[in-house]
């Protein structure tokens, strides 16, 4: 059935239409969704910072309609690294009652080229495209728009065939979570394939996804953001772009990681709260950073990553990742003694030595979407079954009492 043949209804585009941003930005077209609030963004003009968490990892648009055709106008911001192959369009994904329904792209849009080598980037406007989805049944149903995780997206117009409403409260925890990249979603092979997205769905709670990529760097205004969102139950995942960025010795490192939780439990005194040290990363487990691209595999097309740093600068105090999570384990121990909601992951429990040589990292720092599931399920598993640190209380309670017991 041709588009034009729909009687159409657009609804004004409303924070209260939106789950998973912390923030909306009111542009000449429409709303642009953040992830960190403007006071945060205000206190750092870092172009990777700013581009991360305007991508909307974890943010989907949620709406009770008995349409069976939605529009979604957005304009994109496409990136194009100079020498690499091209990126494939983000992916919009239509969940109906929880359930992934279709799936679509949209052409146009902003380009950022960026050139690695030269430490450049290039903005360029662009027009706006539409994301469609059509054939749905007519029963009233909920519907959720999961925007693309790895593409800013400014939301200009969403039409429907029958009148739309906010999704009321479901009652489900709500998961603040925090980390770098590999949080954020570099690599998976769409918005609900994340890790964190996959181990939301499997834990049956409601994502605020902050993992922001490149910028994971225990930033007091990304700590006062999570001290000041609700939610039931967090976690953080702290340490590859302390290494990667080489942005601090050993001396600040522990202080840094006091002070972050610190500013969370102002807000969060007893929410279960989860630290999730690194996933195993060859490339640093013992060599510290910075990473930098490897010019010679991108001058093939091909991009990898590189560790620039020396092994024996580890008596200097840089850090590697093998550093960061036995500091985070004494850290995380001395609180715990005062902190019993307090809990750490070790995260080569998600990805680790046994995993290496099934699943690479392609590029040598980011999983690619089979590792992604892989990371969701057994965090689910590790972190949301009963007994786990952020399941149910009654079910952690219990399974602390079975454990007592058992010892």
């Amino acid at each position: 059935m041709p588009a034009t043949s729909y009687d159409w209804i657009t609804t004004p585009l409303t924070a209260d239409l939106l789950r998973g941003a912390l923030d909306v930005e009111r542009t000449g077209d429409g709303l642009l969704p953040h992830r960190l609030p403007a006071r945060a963004r205000a206190q750092c003009a870092d172009p990777q910072l700013l581009m991360a968490e305007s991508q909307p990892s974890g943010v989907r648009l949620a709406f009770r309609t008995r349409a069976t055709a939605v529009e979604l106008d957005t304009r994109p911001t496409k990136r194009v690294y100079v020498g690499a192959p091209p990126r494939p369009d983000g992916v919009y994904e239509l969940l109906v009652n929880g359930r992934r329904a279709d799936r679509a792209c949209v052409s146009g849009g902003n380009t950022l080229t960026i050139d690695m080598s030269a430490g450049t980037a290039e903005h360029r406007p662009g027009p706006v495209g539409t994301a469609r989805f059509t054939g749905l049944s007519g029963e009233v149903k909920d519907v959720e728009i999961w925007l693309p995780h790895n593409e800013t997206t400014e939301l200009v117009a969403l039409r429907t065939d029958a009148p739309v409403e906010p999704v009321p409260n479901r009652g489900r925890r709500v998961w603040l979570h925090h980390g770098s990249s590999i949080s954020h979603g570099s690599d998976a092979a769409s918005p609900t394939t994340t890790w964190p997205a996959l181990a939301a769905s499997l834990g049956g709670v409601e994502l605020i996804n902050l993992g922001l990529s490149g910028s994971a760097l225990l930033d007091p205004f990304t700590a006062r953001a999570l001290r000041d969102t609700p939610a039931d139950v967090i976690s953080v995942k702290i340490g590859i772009n302390l290494v990667n960025t080489d942005l601090m010795r050993l001396r600040a490192f522990g202080p840094a990681v006091h002070g972050f939780l610190d500013t969370v439990r102002e807000g969060h005194p007893d929410t279960p709260l989860l630290v999730i040290s690194p996933i195993l990363c060859p490339i640093h487990e013992d060599t510290p950073g910075p990473s930098a691209p490897d010019l010679s595999a991108l001058s093939s097309g091909t991009l990898r990553f590189r560790a620039m740093g020396d092994p024996t600068e580890r008596a200097q105090g840089k850090l590697t990742l093998r550093v960061v999570r036995e500091e985070l384990a004494r850290v995380v121990r001395q609180r715990a003694a005062e902190d019993p909601r307090l809990h750490l992951l070790d995260g080569r429990d998600l990805y680790g030595e046994g995993d290496v040589a099934e699943l690479p990292l392609p590029d040598g720092l980011h999983p690619d979407a089979a590792t992604h599931r892989r990371i969701g399920e057994r965090f689910a598993a590790l972190a949301f079954a009963p007994g786990g640190p952020l399941a149910e209380r009654a079910e952690a309670e219990a399974g602390a009492e079975v454990g007592a017991e058992a010892g």
